[in-house]
């Protein structure tokens, strides 16, 4: 089931996420979050997600942009909930892939054989034009993948989080910007101990993401977080004992 909600809108600049789910399989899919901007006449795709939503989501995008107009897709890792749809969008537009540079060599088992498209993002991240304002890939090393970013928009003010602050919930809760962080916290705890690396790569991320103005942290999986409620959450995050922490726990 498709859900859509526009998140940003100050007539020339627009932000939707579009929330995948399916009623049938809820056990075993989890749900997934994906998100359009749209400059004017230029758009990117973030985290497009798995081969079977590819249908609904190029619908759900050209319902706000023609596809010819999308500039860039972005993969913020390698997960198939984030790329399995890769070999079919470098079919259906001429778009940039956005990718981690360490899991290039992986795009092959995709079926993406055409590589010309594909700018490679370096560990350090990018900072790239998009219309009038720009788009900054940050690190998000080993928070899941160890090739990982979140991207923030400079003229929305929203942090593309990725699995970070993913909460595992109804896909419903991304239609919500009002959510309160300690009602969702439980939903969260277990997924970040055990999919994050350690404290150290925690801290490291919630220092790069507290570079910028955050309006909204809109993960790839749950609710959105604004206010004080984001910053709840980066200090709980920063705190958090997870991965290698827990060694003795989970050996």
């Amino acid at each position: 089931m498709q859900n859509e909600k526009v998140i940003y809108d100050d007539g020339d600049h627009k932000c939707i996420v579009f929330s995948f789910d399916n009623e049938e399989t809820e056990e075993s899919f989890l749900a997934v979050n994906q998100y359009l901007i749209i400059q004017n006449k230029s758009a990117i795709l973030i985290d497009p997600g798995s081969q079977s939503s590819y249908d609904e989501v190029f619908d759900g995008v050209s319902r706000y942009t023609d596809i010819d107009n999308l500039k860039y897709i972005f993969y913020s890792h390698q997960d198939p909930d984030v790329a399995g749809s890769i070999a079919n969008w470098s079919v259906s537009c001429g778009a940039r892939q956005i990718v981690p540079k360490l899991w290039m060599r992986f795009m092959s088992h995709y079926g993406l054989m055409n590589f010309n498209r594909i700018l490679a993002l370096e560990d350090k991240g990018a900072k790239i034009h998009f219309g009038e304002d720009y788009l900054h890939f940050i690190p998000a090393h080993f928070l899941h993948s160890p090739g990982n970013f979140s991207l923030y928009d400079s003229r929305s003010k929203i942090l593309f989080s990725g699995d970070i602050g993913a909460s595992i919930t109804s896909v419903y809760g991304a239609k919500n910007q009002n959510v309160n962080f300690d009602e969702i916290k439980e939903n969260m705890e277990g997924f970040h101990k055990r999919y994050m690396a350690g404290n150290k790569f925690c801290k490291a991320w919630v220092k790069k993401a507290r570079e910028h103005d955050v309006q909204i942290m809109a993960p790839q999986h749950g609710s959105l977080l604004s206010g004080e409620e984001y910053e709840k959450f980066l200090s709980w995050f920063e705190n958090l004992k997870c991965g290698g922490d827990l060694i003795d726990e989970i050996y």
